[in-house]
């Protein structure tokens, strides 16, 4: 294990990271050049729409997708509930793959937050907590750097509170406050709890493509719930003076967690 430390950003956020694994990270499939596969998945720490946990599930759908970069959200480290498993820790293990966690939130004993996989070195990261206003529950965002043939690709993933739109309003203009410096290629990915039709997701418009419009499936994206989803709240952005397009983008059936995931094939 190696311990990375982050900068400061932005003034009021709360500094956190966590080590990242040493685990060897193999370069993304030869046969898909320079096409990258980005997910986000909420994966509800492991427990799926039976109620059960069940990591083992949330393993095989990621392994079955194949992503080369994989923002988490809801994902648990040493806490009671999960029987104090380490639940990024595991899925890296089992996905052949390197891994960043950030904690949001001290529960149970451990910590509550977000993740990110990748198949690539993960060369820098840093860790956010929004100022919140009302909800109880922490909200922040891990970024992680990569570089992809030759070029540094910054990844993030967040999730922003489901409770109130003008604090997800809020946890927005931070995020776009704290990414505004990155002026290299940046991918953004989470659960927003926001649809298309409110301000936070508009917000996000203003500096970036959504993939799943970008790329014109055809199809509706629904994600939530998992077994008869009827919002679209899990999204992939990415930067719009970025060299990225959005080729495909599609919503993987499975009921390994709360939220179905969503996955896109970006054209570098």
């Amino acid at each position: 294990m190696r311990a990375l430390s982050c900068a400061v950003l932005v003034a009021n956020l709360c500094i956190g990271f966590d080590n990242l694994s040493t685990t060897k990270a193999h370069a993304a499939s030869a046969h898909r050049g320079r096409v990258l596969r980005v997910m986000s998945y909420n994966m509800h720490v492991g427990i799926g729409m039976d109620k059960k946990l069940n990591l083992a599930r949330i393993a095989e759908v990621i392994n079955r997708e194949r992503p080369d970069l994989l923002g988490l959200q809801e994902v648990d480290r040493g806490v009671e509930r999960t029987g104090r498993v380490d639940e990024i820790a595991e899925l890296a293990r089992t996905t052949n793959m390197e891994y960043a966690f950030a904690p949001n939130l001290n529960y149970q004993g451990g910590h509550y937050g977000v993740a990110v996989l990748s198949r690539f070195p993960i060369l820098a990261a840093d860790h956010y907590r929004y100022a919140n206003r009302r909800e109880p529950e922490r909200r922040g965002l891990i970024r992680v750097e990569v570089e992809i043939g030759g070029r540094r690709v910054n990844f993030v993933t967040t999730h922003l509170d489901y409770q109130h739109k003008d604090g997800r309003l809020f946890e927005i203009e931070q995020l776009m406050k704290i990414l505004e410096s990155i002026k290299t290629t940046l991918i953004v990915t989470g659960d927003f709890n926001d649809e298309p039709t409110e301000a936070a997701y508009k917000l996000m418009l203003t500096g970036f493509r959504d993939a799943w419009a970008e790329s014109k499936s055809g199809e509706v994206g629904l994600t939530f719930p998992a077994d008869k989803p009827l919002k679209r709240i899990d999204y992939i952005f990415y930067n719009r003076n970025s060299a990225l397009r959005a080729k495909r983008a599609w919503v993987v059936e499975t009921l390994a967690s709360d939220h179905r995931p969503v996955v896109a094939e970006l054209e570098l």
